[in-house]
């Protein structure tokens, strides 16, 4: 069996383009969606990740600014000057989405800052009151990648309802999260979903069993060949960068799936990259068109 590629690229720029058109309606209404993305340091990597979610936005038509925010030798210094501008943001009406893009220097108490947005504003999803909506069934905002997964499984002909799902990773991220979004009795979710981690007793057993396989644990070849049951739909979530001397840049990346194997075993399969990595990008650009409209009706 050869697994076909299910390819979030092209399902992302499907969701970007129908944004498009609605934030032209916005636009045409008085209403212009804005992100403010805090980019604290230097890490490369981060400002990378910013820069495509800057271009998708302005792309989509949404005002993307990044706050850039040095880095002090001393972590409490770093960390008020993060909180001061989450502060200014909060305040500003015309800001209707904040992400502070992680990870953040070490020292600096990344949960106290995401506590301290505004939850209105919180497009990430990760603030506790919003976390705890998506247990209930009550989301104001799903989180981006999650919220991408299950797109992507709808999205390819994968519906959730009745399935057997494993997920291979706890974060609060993604694994869980996404766990509860499964479990929901509506359309899109209503699946059996069992939450593993690299620590999990038997692990392949588990996911041998599983009709989906989402593999969210940021290690490379967690998901194997051998933990596939013929015909299961594989998400492959992680992103991590492995070295290589042939590749210009010495490094290459790899999904949590070794891919190649899997791809013979599996009935459909995300690649990496251009599998859940454009999907996050869109989810997230929805969920700005959302805070704005929700701005709006304060």
């Amino acid at each position: 069996m050869t697994a076909s590629i299910i390819d979030g690229a092209a399902i992302a720029a499907g969701i970007r383009e129908a944004l498009t058109r609605q934030v032209e309606d916005m636009i045409a209404d008085g209403l212009l969606p804005h992100l403010a993305v805090l980019l604290v340091g230097d890490d490369a990597a981060s400002a990378s990740y910013v820069r495509g979610k800057r271009r998708a936005g302005e792309e989509t038509g949404i005002k993307v600014v990044i706050h850039r925010i040095e880095a002090d030798p001393e972590p409490q210094q770093t960390e008020r000057r993060i909180r001061d501008r989450i502060d200014l943001l909060n305040a500003d009406s015309d800001v209707h989405g904040i992400i502070l893009q992680l990870p953040v220097p070490d020292g600096v108490d990344a949960d106290a800052l995401l506590d301290r947005i505004d939850p209105l504003k919180d497009v990430d999803g990760l603030h506790p009151t919003n976390q705890g909506r998506i247990l209930q069934g009550r989301e104001r905002y799903l989180p981006a990648t999650p919220h991408g997964v299950q797109q992507l499984l709808v999205r390819s002909g994968v519906d959730p309802a009745g399935k057997q799902i494993a997920i291979v990773g706890r974060s609060r991220l993604v694994g869980m999260p996404l766990a509860a979004m499964l479990a929901q009795k509506r359309q899109g979710a209503n699946a059996t979903v069992t939450i593993c981690h690299t620590n999990t007793y038997d692990l392949p057993s588990i996911t041998r069993s599983a009709d989906v396989i989402v593999a969210a644990a940021g290690r490379p070849n967690t998901v194997t060949a051998p933990m596939v049951s013929p015909g299961a739909a594989v998400i492959d979530v992680g992103v991590n960068r492995v070295e290589d001397p042939s590749r210009t840049r010495g490094y290459r990346l790899v999904g949590d799936v070794d891919f190649e194997a899997v791809s013979d075993v599996a009935g459909s399969i995300t690649p990496v990259p251009g599998g859940v990595g454009p999907m996050t990008v869109a989810m997230l650009l929805n969920n700005v068109t959302r805070a704005a409209r929700i701005a709006r009706q304060r």
